[in-house]
This record gives C-alpha cells, structure tokens and sequence, in this order.
C-alpha cells in the first residue's frame, strides 16, 4: 500500500500531539505494567472495583496491546480504537460502582481526548476519517 505524504506540521503542533499522546502512553505503560506486578494494594484496589487478582493479567494484556499499537505509527488509528474500548469498560466499571464524576468515571474520557486529539493533530487521515472528506 502506498503511503501519503502529509503536509509538515508546525513544531508547535508536532510537540503538542507528541505531548498528548506520550501522555496515554506513559499513563497506559504504568497501569499496564502495574497489572502483571501484583501486590497487596493492587489486588485490593482490583477487588474495590469488583475484580479478582486473577482478572489482572488479562486486563494489563490488554492495556498494553493497545498502547503499544496506538504508540507506532502505522497502527495508531486501531491503538486508539482499541483504547476507547478499553476506557469505556473502565468508564462503565466506575460508574457501576457510583465512583465520583470528574475524578474517576470521566479520567478515561480525559485520556481519550488526549489521544484522539493528538492523532488529530497529526495525523490528516483521522480528520478524514471523522469528516468524511474522502
């Protein structure tokens, strides 16, 4: 498949998407990662939010796939989807539980953001993409 060439970006674009989805990444990474290294703190915070230890693996798996397809460019497009997946079941988790608003049930739509803005910014297929100019 043969790839286009998208205008430059602005250095002051470029960093602002750079900055925006390193932030996912890093929070991702460190959520992710937190679930294979299993302690007492997390498995309790797992079981507060109606989870068992034993669901931990499976949820850092899936964390991380996404994040490491959103975090290559070729793949960013289906990172992010897979990411909004994963941020409305943490979304539907905290609002089952009657979790606080801004804090906990809309800190994943807050990571969304950031993502999809940052693919936004960056990337004229996404603006295509929501657009419907081609």
């Amino acid at each position: 498949m043969a790839t286009v060439a998208q205008p430059a970006l602005s250095k002051g674009r470029l960093w602002t998407a750079r900055i925006m989805g390193g932030l996912v990444i890093a929070f991702m990474l460190v959520d992710s990662i937190f679930k294979f290294i299993v302690n007492e703190q997390v498995a309790a915070g797992a079981v507060e939010l109606g989870f068992q230890a034993h669901h931990l693996p499976v949820m850092g798996s899936l964390g991380l796939i996404s994040i490491l397809l959103f975090a290559f460019p070729r793949t960013e497009i289906l990172g992010a989807v897979l990411l909004t997946g994963y941020f409305g079941g943490v979304v539907a988790t905290h609002l089952r539980l009657d979790n606080p608003l801004f804090s906990h049930i809309l800190f994943p739509v807050y990571l969304a953001i950031l993502a999809w803005g940052s693919l936004w910014i960056r990337n004229d297929r996404v603006k295509k993409l929501f657009l419907n100019q081609g």
